[in-house]
């Protein structure tokens, strides 16, 4: 249908030949994602109109219709104009029943016109910085919690209900003062978490262990999956600092009651493989958000048959997520968005709880018995974890040799045994640790227990390589005094032609065992000795 004749109709304002018109167009544009730019104007205009002719006392049949319209042109980033106005955003948000007033907000009875209006607005919020800025100004956020507070006592569709939490996810994602609004002015953790439980249908066990009502774990429903989702977004938004706070008592309960339900997420599953990766992908990133002493309630639920213990304590959610981990390292897709989460998660509950570090350094970095290839080369866990050490992505690279030297409990020796002094290396000279050490932590003192493979093979292991190498002959071997200590001023003098040149630069380490120039490290040890004399009472 021309786009001159629709414009006509809507400017004549007879209700019953619109809704006809309008029909028309939103199904010849119901899979129309591109616009012409000729008719962008004409566009604009519809819009123009369609919000006028909105606010008029219609039919809910040609409400949705409208709507439907909308819905269409908001998928036009230039003509959003009409749209991101006060008075545009307010109709559409008093018919998805969510325009905030210190009034009950007035119902909306047609459920068909409250979703159209919710997928408008996600649409505009989404595209428009200045609808977006609009938005947090009304206070739409205030609304839709008031709505989301009373699902236990409505009977709202799936749809609905997925939209509102669809809308609270963009307005927290895309604008701080929403957040924060909802994160203290409307108790939004809680509201959110008690959301999240209705949505899962669980029932307590003990203070921090939910189960199925069912008393099963069967894979949660498809629409229940896609609005736990949403949950979990609007959760991770606004949960953001919380790992990087302290907080009192009254939170901790509060954000352990999350994490007991967050746990519930990993161990269930959702409609399908891929939606159970995505599940759990939401969970891990959540959780990640969670104050370190809160994550106690990963090992809390009691041993119960089938359950996987270690040292008396229910490993179940460990055991998941390094399952999770794994999975991601085969995968090899956006390693930093996929992996760097549950890495840092690993790492953080392995540094805290003394009997996860142990479970998770018995599965990852069991005695060593291989010392015939280099750490890298194979496909154990352990061997996938130190190639991705020296990852081009700096944040990948990182993250993978934090949650190994964690696990040899910030042992300088240890880490180099299982990892290679050249995998090592950047993390030991980014922490200082290039002359040996270790990281002050709360670690237990038990000793790394060795086999008699490695026993055997430890004097011919190469440190830097990680492996026994072969003896290869001695290059001097044959030589006079005199011919080794000119072959040794060749190199020296090759060096040193070299280092003038700038094209390599002769590194030292100092005595805090940081790398820094020759000349400083060589100074700096000059100090450091002279000190030490000085506090001798030496001359």
């Amino acid at each position: 249908m021309e786009l001159g004749t629709v414009v006509a109709t809507l400017e004549s304002g007879e209700q019953d030949t619109v809704l006809r018109v309008l029909q028309v167009y939103n199904r010849e544009k119901s899979q129309c994602f591109t616009f012409d730019d000729e008719e962008r104007e004409q566009r604009k205009k519809m819009a123009q109109l369609l919000i006028r002719f909105l606010e008029r006392e219609l039919q809910p049949s040609c409400q949705v219709t409208c709507l439907e319209s909308i819905r269409i042109l908001s998928r036009d980033k230039h003509c959003l104009e009409p749209f991101t106005t006060k008075e545009g955003l307010r109709t559409l948000s008093r018919h998805a029943g969510i325009d905030y007033s210190e009034e009950l907000i007035r119902e909306v009875p047609d459920l068909d016109v409250i979703l159209e209006s919710l997928k408008c607005l996600c649409n505009i919020v989404f595209s428009s910085p200045r609808a977006q800025e609009l938005t947090a100004e009304a206070r739409l956020v205030v609304g839709l919690a008031r709505r989301i507070k009373l699902y236990n006592e409505r009977s709202l569709p799936h749809e609905v209900k997925f939209f509102d939490l669809r809308l609270l996810f963009l307005l927290t994602a895309l604008r701080v003062d929403v957040r924060q609004q909802l994160a203290q002015e409307l108790r939004g953790i809680s509201l959110m978490t008690d959301t999240l439980e209705l949505t899962l249908g669980v029932k307590w066990l003990d203070p921090y262990e939910v189960a199925a009502e069912e008393g099963l774990l069967p894979p949660l429903p498809r629409q229940e999956t896609e609005r736990a989702m949403e949950i979990l977004k609007v959760l991770f938004n606004i949960t953001f600092d919380s790992s990087k706070r302290e907080v009192d008592e009254e939170d901790a309960a509060l954000y352990r009651h999350l994490g007991a339900l967050l746990r519930h997420c990993l161990m269930i599953s959702a409609d399908g493989e891929d939606r159970t990766e995505e599940f759990h992908s939401h969970t891990v990133n959540l959780l990640g958000n969670l104050p370190l002493k809160c994550l106690d309630v990963l090992l809390t639920p009691k041993v119960r048959p089938g359950s996987l213990e270690y040292m008396g304590v229910n490993m179940d959610a460990v055991s998941i997520l390094l399952d999770f981990l794994e999975r991601r390292l085969d995968r090899g897709h956006k390693l930093k968005e996929s992996l760097t989460p549950v890495l840092n998660l690993l790492t953080e509950s392995a540094r805290v709880h003394r009997q996860t570090r142990k479970f998770l350094k018995a599965k990852v970095l069991p005695p060593l018995r291989d010392v015939r290839n280099r750490p890298e080369v194979g496909n154990s866990l352990r061997n996938k974890l130190v190639r991705l050490m020296t990852h081009i992505d700096t944040d990948v690279k990182h993250c993978a040799a934090e949650f190994l030297f964690v696990l040899c409990k910030e042992s300088v020796s240890r880490f180099v045994k299982y990892t290679g002094y050249g995998n090592a290396a950047g993390l030991l000279a980014a922490r200082g640790l290039m002359a040996g050490g270790r990281e002050e932590g709360e670690y237990s003192e038990d000793e790394d227990t060795d086999t008699e493979e490695y026993k055997e093979a430890k004097p011919n292991i190469n440190p830097v390589t990680g492996r026994v190498e072969e003896k290869l002959p001695n290059p001097m071997e044959g030589m006079t005094e005199e011919q080794k200590e000119h072959e040794a001023m060749k190199l020296v003098n090759m060096f040193d032609k070299l280092s003038r040149e700038q094209v390599i630069q002769p590194m030292g380490i100092t005595p805090s065992g940081n790398l820094a120039p020759m000349e400083n490290a060589i100074h700096d040890m000059a100090d450091e000795r002279s000190s030490s004399d000085s506090d001798l009472g030496l001359d």
